[in-house]
C-alpha cells in the first residue's frame, strides 16, 4: 500500500509526503519451508523552484526478512531465521544555484546510515530442538558531498560530475551459542573507514531533430553489504558463508549510444558499454555445499543493448534487448573462476510491450520476456534454462478517480528456474492473477 500527498508552500515551494507499507509471505519447495518479507518506508522531501531552487530529502526504511529452511531429505526443518531486522536512515540537501541558462549547476550534500541484525536457529531435523542460536549485527554511514553541472553549448550539453565519501564499517559482532552446553562465543570485527572519490563526464549532440549521439564515462563504488559482511544464508544443500573482510566494490566504465527518431512516435535507441568491476563480491565455492562471500580480482562486463518504441493511433509497441558478455578474472584462491561467466548472468534477454489505450482511458497490454540460459553457480556446474514468459494488463476506469486493475503474470505457465543445484531446484511465479483498485488521478 503506497499514500502519496503534496501540500504547497509559498509561491514557490511545495512539500512532498510519502509512506509505502509491504508484506510478502511465500512457501518454497516443501510445506514448511515459509519466508515472509515486510517492509516500511516514510520520506519527506522539499523542493523550492524560486530563483535558487533547493530540494531537501529526508528518509527512513525499515525491512524485516524470516525463512525456516526444510531439508530435502528428511522434509524436517534444519534452519530457523526468525529474525532479521534493518533499518536504513538518510537524507540530502542539494542546491540549484542561478548561474545562467546555459548551466544547470548541482552542488549537495548527502548521508546514509545502516544497521541491520540477525537472529536464527539451527535445529535437530528429527527432534526440531534448537541445537545452536546464533545473532549477528553490523552498521555502516556513508557520507558525501558532490558538484554536478550541465553544460549547453548550442546542439551539445557537456556534463560534469564529481563526489568525495567518507564511509565507515563498525560495531560487526557475530555470538554462537550452543543450547546443550550452554557455550558462547563471540567474535568482534575491526571497524573500519575511509574516503572514495568518483567521477563522471558525459556528452550529448544533438544533430538533428532526428538523430542524437551520446558518449558517458564514469566511476563509483559499492560497499559490502551488512548481510554480505555478517550475515550467511542457507538455501539447502549450499551454505554461503558470509565474510567480515571484504573489500567495497570499484567501478571504472564508459558508454555510447545513438538516438534516432526517424518518423514522428517511431523512436529507437542503439548503447554500447564497457565496465570493469574490481574488487567484485562473488559467492565463491569453498567447498562441497560450502560458498563463501569473497572479492574477486574483477568481473568485466561489455555489450550492447537496443530499444525502440512506435506509436501508432491508439496502439504502442516497445521491445528492447541486451546482449551482455561478463567474464571474471581472478587468482589466488579464487583462480578456477577465471574465465568464467558469473553466476546467473544471462547473456541473452528481451522482452516487447504490445498496448491498447482504449476510450475512458482504459488500457489493455501484453508483454513478452525473454531470459537467456545462465549458470546457478560460480564454477558453471548448475546450468538453468532460458525461458520465454507472457504477462498481460489491463485497466478499466470505474469512476474519474477509480480504476479497477488486473494482472496475469506468466500467462502461459512456464516453468522458471530461479535455483538449481544438482537436482534440486527452486521454481519462479507461476500462472498468477492479481486484481485490484486503483485510487487517484
Amino acid at each position: 500500500m503506497t499514500l502519496r500527498g503534496v501540500a504547497p508552500v509559498g509561491g514557490t515551494g511545495e512539500i512532498q509526503a510519502r509512506v509505502n507499507l509491504m508484506r510478502d509471505d511465500r512457501t518454497l519447495r516443501f510445506a514448511g519451508a515459509d519466508n515472509g518479507q515486510a517492509g516500511q518506508d516514510a520520506s519527506l522531501r522539499y523542493l523550492s523552484r524560486g530563483r535558487w531552487q533547493v530540494e531537501a530529502l529526508a528518509y527512513v526504511q525499515l525491512r524485516n526478512f524470516d525463512n525456516i529452511v526444510i531439508s530435502s531429505t528428511s522434509f524436517r526443518p534444519t534452519l530457523d531465521q526468525r529474525n532479521t531486522p534493518s533499518t536504513g536512515l538518510g537524507g540530502k540537501v542539494e542546491i540549484r544555484p542561478p548561474v545562467g541558462a546555459d548551466h544547470v549547476l548541482r552542488i549537495g550534500v548527502d548521508s546514509r546510515f545502516a544497521t541491520a541484525d540477525m537472529y536464527e536457529e539451527t535445529l535437530n531435523a528429527t527432534t526440531g530442538a534448537a541445537m545452536v542460536r546464533r545473532d549477528a549485527t553490523g552498521r555502516q554511514v556513508t557520507s558525501g558531498v558532490y558538484i554536478e553541472d550541465d553544460w549547453t553549448l548550442g546542439d551539445v550539453v557537456l556534463t560534469a560530475g564529481a563526489r568525495a565519501d567518507r564511509w565507515e564499517i563498525s560495531r560487526g559482532r557475530f555470538t554462537e551459542r550452543n543450547a546443550t552446553t550452554g557455550a558462547v562465543s563471540t567474535t568482534v570485527h575491526p571497524d573500519r573507514n575511509d574516503w572514495e572519490a568518483s567521477v563522471r563526464g558525459g556528452l550529448l549532440w544533438r544533430m538533428s531533430e532526428a538523430l542524437s549521439l551520446r558518449a558517458a564515462g564514469y566511476t563509483s563504488f559499492r560497499l559490502p553489504t551488512i548481510n554480505e559482511l555478517y550475515r550467511g544464508f542457507t538455501v539447502f544443500p549450499v551454505v554461503t558463508q558470509a565474510n567480515a573482510a571484504l573489500s567495497p566494490e570499484r567501478l571504472k566504465g564508459g558508454e555510447g549510444g545513438i538516438d534516432l527518431t526517424p518518423a514522428p512516435g517511431v523512436r529507437l535507441s542503439l548503447t554500447g558499454f564497457y565496465n570493469r568491476l574490481e574488487n567484485a563480491i562473488a559467492n565463491v565455492t569453498i567447498g562441497t555445499n560450502m560458498r563463501q562471500r569473497r572479492n574477486v580480482d574483477a568481473i568485466v562486463s561489455k555489450g550492447v543493448e537496443l530499444s525502440g518504441a512506435v506509436e501508432a493511433g491508439t496502439f504502442d509497441l516497445s521491445a528492447s534487448y541486451a546482449f551482455n558478455d561478463s567474464k571474471v578474472e581472478a587468482s589466488g584462491n579464487a583462480a578456477p573462476l577465471d574465465g568464467m561467466r558469473p553466476a546467473q548472468s544471462p547473456r541473452h534477454s528481451a522482452s516487447a510491450t504490445l498496448g491498447w489505450r482504449a476510450p475512458a482511458q482504459a488500457r489493455l497490454a501484453l508483454t513478452a520476456r525473454y531470459v537467456g540460459p545462465q549458470f546457478e553457480d560460480d564454477l558453471e556446474t548448475d546450468r538453468m534454462p532460458g525461458v520465454l514468459t507472457f504477462d498481460g494488463y489491463a485497466r478499466v476506469p470505474l469512476t474519474r478517480q477509480v480504476a479497477l486493475v488486473g494482472r496475469v503474470e506468466n500467462l502461459l505457465d512456464a516453468t522458471i528456474l530461479t535455483r538449481k543445484v544438482g537436482e534440486s531446484i527452486d521454481l519462479g511465479t507461476p500462472q498468477t492473477f492479481w486484481l485490484g483498485l486503483r485510487i487517484g488521478a
